[in-house]
């Protein structure tokens, strides 16, 4: 392409061996082209942007002193991986990233053998790098064979409970292996936390060139004879510090911290490190997100996720907004109660500007709480604010509420205590794949005694539900909503509580009734449009609750048609599951009722855009028309006829 960057030594890598046979200056170059074209892929794609770029140099210093996939490279969340994706063989494909066909967004076993590990979610890497360890030790087969565990993981990710959890094991087992501290003092939302405050005293206390400088010591020191040498210096750069290390108590040996972006310190260290480990190590490195890119250093959030955007100036790509986007209707009406309420708080888990709480958080500071990247510790952390008296909203999104279920359950559900559970990002998200889909929050909610369970089926709807969760103090509440754009309807001046359990008739027909739950009403309508051409006209309702049913409607539409379809953007034992149960109980199926549920498939759906996504799931107006057809012979008859 006309505008890629020369990248003369990048051109030469088509696997990481390549990086062995390279100078160390030559590597030097090499980290300025792979941010290059790093910064040239993602401009054409969109996608995670910042973390990248803060890892080049460590990226390069991996693959150049380690031998992967022989030596496993686990990254962390790994929306820092584009760079790694480009040295291990995939550099041809970067511009399909994040689409249809194309590269995954994150680090993906059935990609490559060199992403030993998939993620997407934080903090698994150090358990994962462990797993591999005592397999190795254990003899474990694998194809590619067992060298060292290597985890990179970012300060962000340090505050998750897991990470720690899997230290003090690994601490224990006395493996070896390598935990990188990608210490940039961000993740998505700037750190929060004692832990962050804590990893600012290790470099803070002292001028940061002096740390470089004691770095450069330790490292000249460590080969060769020297080892008491090396000793004093480790010991000195610890003094800088704060004498003393969390880490090493959990037991791991720690070095640091050093500049990740200075290759004189990270090839030595790293090469010290793979000649000498003998147990856990940890070496802290300190980055800059968005390293190197003006817009990416500028941006508040590093350049975290970024659209198509132009190189030079950084403006991004991004098409006009026709409707409010969900996330945003949420922000404004969850400000607008607050406003009346004081009792009224938020709880988010390092994702205020991704949930829509930043503005909430700038106005109302001392009732908006960001608790890191700690789902479990927010929903019991909302669970005692809900018993203290105040009414809290725990904004997360579907699958990251997935790592709280056992809090949702134990310290929510059976003490009925009203948390507000505002689920964004349900159902198909599109470019972030499999593992930020929104996919089983209403089958593993609607199953727990006292829950409510509410789905918006367009934005107005959303802004009613807000409402109905602000005022409903009974018992835990969720309402679910996706991400994206609604579907551009009037919206209220105000939201008004729904009658929980109550949904409404949007269609009057006969043969056929459609319920929907959520926002693919809006396709069901496109059905119903293409259906009336045909002769067709179906009964369409919007169930509104998952948790408790609209029972007497469902019976009544059960009792005026002869076909009744329930669809949903879940997972099968969700919505349509108990429209199943209540049917079966009341013995409808007895009387020949034709019944079917529209469910998201039993595969897990690679990325595309949304709309692909559903079409792959079946769950467009197309497959909605055709289901109808199918269920009252109409495709059996013409197909005779033809």
């Amino acid at each position: 392409m006309s505008d890629a960057p020369v990248t003369p030594i990048l051109d030469r890598v088509s696997s990481p061996s390549d990086l062995k046979r390279m100078s160390d200056d030559e590597l030097r170059q090499l980290a300025d082209e792979l941010r290059a074209e790093t910064i040239s892929a993602v401009s054409q794609t969109g996608g995670h942007l910042g973390a990248g770029l803060g890892v080049v140099e460590l990226t390069v210093a991996l693959h150049a002193v380690f031998d992967a996939p022989r030596d496993k490279i686990i990254w962390d969340v790994s929306h820092q991986c584009y760079p790694h994706k480009i040295l291990t063989g995939r550099r041809d494909r970067m511009r399909t990233l994040r689409q249809k066909d194309g590269l995954s967004g994150f680090t993906k076993r059935s990609e490559s053998p060199y992403d030993p590990f998939g993620a997407a979610h934080s903090s698994t890497s150090i358990s994962a790098a462990l797993g591999f360890a005592v397999a190795r030790d254990l003899g474990g087969a694998s194809e590619t064979g067992h060298g060292d565990a290597i985890a990179v993981i970012g300060d962000g990710a340090m505050s998750a409970g897991m990470a720690f959890e899997a230290m003090n094991n690994a601490g224990h087992l006395k493996k070896r292996m390598i935990v990188i501290l990608n210490d940039n003092e961000m993740s998505i939302a700037p750190p929060v936390g004692a832990l962050s405050s804590y990893l600012s005293r290790l470099y803070a206390e002292a001028p940061f060139q002096e740390l470089k400088a004691a770095a450069k010591g330790a490292v000249s020191l460590l080969p060769g004879p020297f080892q008491e040498g090396a000793k004093r210096a480790r010991d000195m750069l610890k003094g800088l510090a704060v004498g003393g290390t969390l880490f090493e108590e959990l037991g791991f040996s720690y070095l640091g911290p050093i500049d990740g972006h200075d290759m004189d310190q990270l090839l030595p260290v790293l090469r010290t490190v793979q000649d000498r480990a003998t147990g856990p190590i940890l070496i802290h490195v300190l980055t800059k997100k968005g390293k190197g890119y003006g817009p990416a250093e500028a941006a508040r959030d590093g350049g975290h996720a970024t659209a198509k955007f132009d190189v030079v100036t950084g403006k991004q790509k991004k098409s006009p907004s026709n409707a409010p986007s969900y996330t945003a209707v949420f922000s404004d009406a969850i400000l607008a109660h607050a406003a009346e309420d004081q009792r009224i708080c938020a709880v988010t888990a390092a994702m205020p500007d991704g949930t829509g709480l930043k503005l909430f958080e700038e106005r109302y500071p001392s009732r908006c709480f960001d608790v890191g990247i700690a789902e479990q510790h927010a929903v019991t952390f909302a669970a005692g604010l809900a018993a203290g008296g105040l009414r809290p909203f725990c904004a997360l999104y579907s699958t990251f509420l997935q790592r709280g279920y056992d809090q949702v359950v134990h310290d929510v559900a059976i003490q009925r205590l009203p948390v507000r559970f505002a689920i964004d990002r349900a159902g198909l998200v599109g470019a972030d794949g499999a593992t930020h889909a929104g996919s089983y929050d209403v089958a593993f909610l609607a199953n727990l005694p006292g829950m409510v369970v509410m789905a918006a089926a367009d934005e107005a709807e959303l802004v009613h539900m807000v409402a109905t969760a602000a005022a409903h103090d009974e018992g835990p509440i969720a309402f679910r909503y996706p991400r994206g754009e609604g579907e551009g309807v009037d919206m209220p001046e105000r939201g008004v509580p729904l009658e929980i359990g109550k949904g409404r008739i949007i269609q009057e027909g006969k043969g056929v009734a459609i319920l929907s739950f959520g926002t693919r009403l809006g396709e069901v309508r496109r059905a119903a449009e293409a259906l009336g051409a045909r002769g067709i006209t179906p009964t369409i309702a919007d169930a509104r609750f998952a948790k408790p049913l609209d029972r007497d409607m469902i019976l009544d539409l059960a009792a005026r048609h002869e076909a009744l379809i329930t669809i949903e953007e879940g997972a099968v034992g969700g919505f349509g599951s108990h429209v199943a149960q209540l049917l079966s109980e009341e013995g409808v199926f007895d009387h020949g009722l034709n019944f079917r549920q529209m469910v998201l498939p039993d595969i897990f759906i690679d990325q595309a855009s949304p709309e692909d996504m559903y079409r792959v799931a079946g769950l467009s107006a197309e497959d909605i028309e055709a289901k109808v057809l199918e269920l009252l012979g109409v495709a059996r008859i013409s197909d005779q006829r033809a």
